[in-house]
């Protein structure tokens, strides 16, 4: 394909046409990010929420580290997933180089630092606000940040919808340790990279127009969802006034 035009007729009729090879890479996509997301923010939720009411010896330093993290570049990440997953690593016993096992741990090495600083953020506002209505009734810490992470779970939907749409576009780190082996571990971003590089231009632009589809779902349910919660806190607001009045 020689023009831009031709290439996004032909990406058009692949994505229409709904061909397999396309589709099943945007699957296989779609469920390494899912799998990474769901691990990374039972584990950064439970952390962020903690994190924000606790107080100890160093825990400004903690906060430094997690937010040093939240700039991690995905290669490095790649490179230290791959290190110990290789066969004289720490975890080289599990065999889980080039799989899809790999990917998926990868990408929750990235994702929990995103999920753990946000959760973190809202909850400690959160805390500034009720927390001392927590302790008064005798909440200890744990409770305390579970309490005000429910209060906040519109806040953290956001939270998970962002780190979904982190693990799904990133390519450094899953084409280190997956290796983008065709028909195993070939996920959206690494197969753009390399249909580009091929000169395959309509997949790669097919593929692309998928993967902004995806971001641009994520962005609207992010608008929808902050769009509800305001009508919802407006709603509860109204008839508070109403009968302060």
């Amino acid at each position: 394909m020689s023009t831009f035009s031709e290439s996004a007729t032909t990406a058009l009729a692949l994505i229409v046409s709904f061909d397999t090879g396309l589709w099943t890479v945007v699957g296989r996509s779609l469920a390494v990010s899912a799998t990474a997301c769901a691990i990374a923010c039972g584990i950064g939720l439970v952390a962020g929420a903690w994190l924000a009411v606790a107080r100890f010896a160093g825990r400004d330093a903690v906060l430094t580290v997690l937010n040093t993290l939240l700039a991690l570049p995905s290669v490095v990440v790649g490179l230290l997933v791959y290190l110990m997953l290789s066969r004289t690593g720490p975890l080289g016993f599990l065999g889980w180089m080039f799989s899809f096992k790999a990917m998926v741990l990868a990408q929750v090495v990235l994702v929990v630092p995103v999920v753990t600083a946000l959760t973190r953020q809202a909850v400690e506002d959160a805390e500034r606000s009720h927390g001392e209505q927590l302790r008064s009734l005798g909440a200890h810490t744990a409770l305390r940040g579970l309490l005000l992470a429910w209060d906040e779970r519109y806040a953290l939907l956001t939270v998970l919808i962002a780190s979904f749409g982190r693990a799904i576009s990133e390519v450094g780190a899953v084409m280190i340790v997956g290796g983008n082996i065709d028909g195993f571990t070939r996920v959206m971003t690494t197969a753009i990279a390399l249909e580009t590089s091929k000169g395959d231009l309509p997949l790669a632009l097919a593929l692309g127009l998928i993967l902004l589809a995806v971001v641009l779902l994520l962005n609207a349910l992010i608008s929808a969802l902050r769009r509800w919660r305001e009508r919802l806190d407006g709603g509860v607001a109204a008839p508070a006034a109403v009968l302060a009045s």
